[in-house]
């Protein structure tokens, strides 16, 4: 017969299992970093102007269609092939859209692509075509993010920009082929948490989500770069440093490694492109904020 009080076991520390739930944790920091930002509380205000929305659309093209030629590769490796969901998921075919309305019927040529977005593209390919299995952890953090965040920042900025309720220039935010967020979610961390891998390659999935998030911040840090005094004081030779392609040969591929860029406005009129970018800044930190909080 029992007398007293019965001892307790120690419990061991939890160590997530599945790879969703040690991304998540993985990336607290970055979370933090994204969520605690001025930008973000501007962008939930609706401080956001048509030039500004422009550019960051832009950007998203040139990084969608990067990890779409990615996953295409690697769509029957046993690294990928069970989070391939392209019907669900895929947003090239929805920007597009979205770069026709913006940019014109002549888009390709028109719309821009700053230094950190191709750094963000040839770092996608460098992933696709020599690491793919670490794929996963930049469409887990795009995806699911933009999934989940999509709807708040599509009615954000529809009401700023008065744009029509129909959703014309925000398809990239819409998932026709999602009719129940919540579900595919579950559906995705679970085909997800499937995928056998090596603790090696497990850690370097880790690395990399948290590479990815990185790769999105250095996105608005290089055109924060335009609002310091020092920038505005010197004269470069290209306006924002942006170009209209995507190279493939940006220098410097490593996330961990890439440096802060610090592109300067050009001197004829540096001041009316200050509102665009402090815009392009809010809506990129909204971006990684909120699809942070999702995951």
């Amino acid at each position: 017969m029992e007398t007293g009080t019965e001892m307790e076991l120690p419990q061991p520390s939890r160590v997530p299992q599945d790879l969703s739930e040690a991304i998540k944790e993985a990336t607290k920091e970055v979370h933090t970093q994204a969520e605690n930002t001025e930008f973000m509380r501007n962008f939930q205000k609706g401080q956001v102007t048509r030039e500004g929305f422009k550019l960051v659309m832009a950007s998203l093209y040139h990084i969608y269609v990067a990890l779409e030629e990615e996953i295409e590769r690697s769509r029957d490796s046993p690294a990928f092939a069970p989070v391939y969901f392209p019907e669900e998921l895929h947003r090239r075919a929805a920007l597009e859209q979205d770069m026709a309305f913006w940019y014109g019927p002549r888009w390709r040529l028109a719309m821009p692509c700053s230094p950190a977005t191709s750094r963000y593209v040839q770092r996608l390919h460098e992933v696709g075509r020599t690491e793919p299995e670490l794929l996963v952890a930049h469409a887990y953090t795009r995806y699911l993010g933009d999934l989940s965040g999509g709807q708040v920042l599509k009615k954000i900025a529809q009401k700023a920009l008065g744009l029509p309720a129909s959703g014309e220039g925000l398809a990239f935010f819409s998932f026709p082929g999602v009719p129940n967020a919540t579900k595919f979610k579950q559906l995705y961390r679970a085909r997800m948490n499937s995928l056998e891998m090596t603790p090696e390659v497990r850690c370097r999935v880790l690395d990399e989500a948290k590479a990815a998030f990185l790769l999105n911040i250095q996105l608005f840090e290089e055109l924060q770069g335009l609002l310091t005094p020092e920038s505005q004081d010197q004269s470069p030779p290209q306006t924002l440093g942006l170009h209209h392609r995507a190279s493939g040969q940006a220098q410097d591929p490593s996330p961990a490694e890439v440096p802060r860029g610090k592109t300067q406005p050009p001197s004829h009129s540096p001041a009316p492109l200050l509102p665009w970018v402090l815009t392009l800044l809010t809506f990129l930190v909204a971006t990684v904020a909120v699809s942070l909080y999702a995951l």
